[in-house]
């Protein structure tokens, strides 16, 4: 039987395929540029989880090779340490453990001295989540209930307030969960992601907004809407079923309250037209901003605005985050509407049920509360 060759990576291309991977190219179209199997391309992505790795770099602190290139010449012509560091303005100790590590003053080199030391800086620190156990077990208890990594994240941030050691990024805890680290989160726990993937996807071509004319960007949305301080800015996104039908779902940031509105297909046009019916009926104090995915059903937004006076902002690209409260609420309606369920055979009136259920719970973020008594109270509050 035939053996088939293997070559290996250089870091020239392995720079190349990653760059590719986030340009939003496909592990075929890699492979073809790169003249490599695709096995072998997808072996790399899905080893780093869909990641790209950071680019080494050198301390600032250490010795440079032009550094050492200096020792090599002053040891050649006969120089002592102490006088070779201080032509380099360093401590004498620090060229002296140099010299010793790399065979002394007869046998030192420059080139294999910083190539031996470049490789020996190879030394992996463990990560945050496999250093603090009891970090480690709070994030793995509240993914394992199916909270995301940004819910995670913001809990523990007000739960442990005082604590620096109980504090973790939504960003360390998905890469750690994409690239698994010994001692860190089990990839079980893979499974409790909403999303279902496996590992972190590349940039589509032509995602970012792109199609969306005039959008405006969340960076530009009011401090209000940030803080959730004044009730009336909203979420909103589709929730996608089988037969290619959605239904608008819209959470009140402040208070969580949750409208769900029936459409018949996804054009922007329409879209934008039966959420304006809905916006107009709340109240005046309620109607301020909708922050909405990237997706173009609400292309249309300059005709939603002028409608309903209401701003329409859109997140960054993959930031599902930025849309935390409309994020979760999809994820609570899935109980209602699982996946594939063909959302057209319901009614805006069976809607607006599963809707009233909802605002109906009490919430843990809203102190045991329920978005209905605690929207109320808002709007009562303002006038």
């Amino acid at each position: 039987m035939r053996r088939i060759r293997r070559y290996a990576w250089s870091s020239s291309e392995r720079r190349e395929l990653w760059g590719r991977w986030k340009q939003g190219q496909g592990l075929v179209e890699i492979a073809r540029a790169l003249s490599r199997p695709t096995p072998s391309v997808q072996n790399i992505v899905t080893r780093g989880g869909g990641i790209a790795p950071p680019v080494r770099r050198r301390s600032a602190r250490v010795l440079q090779l032009q550094e050492r290139e200096e020792i090599s010449r002053g040891l050649a012509g006969g120089m002592t340490i102490r006088r070779i560091a201080k032509q380099l303005g360093r401590a004498a100790s620090t060229v002296s453990r140099e010299v010793r590590r790399h065979d002394g003053i007869e046998g030192y080199r420059a080139c294999e001295a910083d190539r031996g030391a470049w490789d020996r800086a190879r030394r992996p620190k463990r990560c945050k989540l496999a250093q603090r156990r009891r970090l480690q077990r709070a994030v793995a208890r509240k993914l394992a209930r199916n909270w995301s990594p940004q819910q995670v994240s913001a809990w523990l941030e007000r739960r442990y307030a005082g604590d620096e050691t109980m504090r973790v990024s939504h960003e360390t805890i998905y890469r750690k969960l994409f690239i698994q680290a010994r001692g860190a989160l089990k990839k079980e726990l893979l499974g409790h992601l909403r999303s279902g993937r496996q590992m972190r996807s590349s940039t589509k071509p032509g995602q970012g907004g792109g199609q969306i004319s005039e959008a405006i960007s969340i960076r530009e949305r009011p401090a209000e809407a940030r803080d959730r301080a004044v009730p009336g800015h909203w979420e909103g996104d589709l929730l996608c079923g089988g037969k290619s039908t959605q239904i608008a779902t819209l959470v009140e940031r402040h208070s969580r309250y949750v409208m769900l509105v029936k459409l018949k297909n996804k054009d922007s046009e329409q879209v934008a037209r039966v959420l304006g019916k809905h916006i107009l009926k709340l109240p005046s104090a309620l109607r301020r901003s909708i922050t909405w995915d990237r997706g173009s059903e609400l292309a249309a937004h300059q005709a939603f605005t002028v409608a309903t006076d209401v701003k329409v902002y859109f997140c960054d690209p993959h930031s599902p985050w930025q849309r935390g409260s409309n994020e979760n609420t999809n994820g609570l309606l899935r109980q209602y509407f699982p996946k594939g369920s063909d959302l057209s055979l319901f009614s805006q009136r069976q809607l607006d049920r599963v809707a009233h259920e909802l605002n109906q719970r009490p919430r843990m973020t809203l102190g045991w509360d329920t978005p209905a008594d605690t929207l109320n109270r808002a709007v009562a509050s303002t006038g």
